[in-house]
């Protein structure tokens, strides 16, 4: 289990860099070159999908081996989900869509979440129940740019981080807006630099990601 160390707010998750890395990784060799590439980059909250079997132990080998980074996870989308991902040395989640189960299970755990929205009515119950920093998905097929540029009037009091179809073309055109404090996106850990060992090409991407203007 990874070392106890201080309790983040979501804010601080989602203000550390415009961009949070959505990570799927198939093989644990791979976790801590990556975040290692990630962190020379300066990008340190990184977010590990729960996508394959593999995404717990790639989390708990991060928060061991790279003191720098940030591991947290993804797609969360259960209570177990989020005991584990806590278990596993997470530090945040993140989830694809919003239950009460899941934020009270976060809440319990001290394990900040971002949850995931698509709607108005999904943004109130996450208010409801303490969340003020959403994460906005999936952010371009929902309406993207002009979809957050609605909600600032009802919801201005309410930070976006949009992932979902957001990429280094588009990336500034979501940044510029005043209710967005980063984006997620998986371009800056492109599954075939991760297949090719190219770190290199990671830490480039990632030092351009991390110098994003917003």
């Amino acid at each position: 289990m990874a070392v106890e160390t201080k309790t983040l707010a979501a804010i601080e998750v989602m203000r550390d860099a415009p961009v949070i890395p959505v990570i799927v990784l198939h093989d644990v060799k791979d976790a801590v070159p990556l975040a290692r590439a990630l962190v020379a980059g300066g990008i340190r909250m990184l977010e590990v999908t729960l996508r394959t079997r593999e995404a717990l132990e790639c989390i708990e080998l991060i928060a061991k081996e790279v003191p720098d980074a940030v591991p947290g996870a993804g797609t969360i989308r259960s209570a177990a989900d989020a005991q584990a991902s806590a278990l596993a040395g997470a530090r945040f989640g993140v989830s694809p869509g919003y239950t009460r189960a899941v934020g009270k299970a976060c809440h319990d755990l001290g394990l900040p979440l971002l949850p995931g929205v698509a709607t108005g009515s999904e943004i109130m119950l996450a208010q409801e129940d303490g969340f003020t920093e959403l994460k906005f998905f999936p952010a371009v097929q929902a309406g993207g740019v002009a979809m957050l540029k609605a909600w600032q009037g009802p919801f201005g009091d309410v930070k976006f981080c949009p992932t979902g179809g957001v990429t280094a073309a588009n990336a500034h055109e979501f940044l510029s807006l005043a209710n967005v404090a980063c984006v997620g996106g998986s371009w800056i850990v492109p599954t075939e630099a991760i297949a090719a060992g190219d770190w290199g090409r990671i830490e480039a991407l990632a030092r351009e990601a991390s110098q994003l203007a917003r």
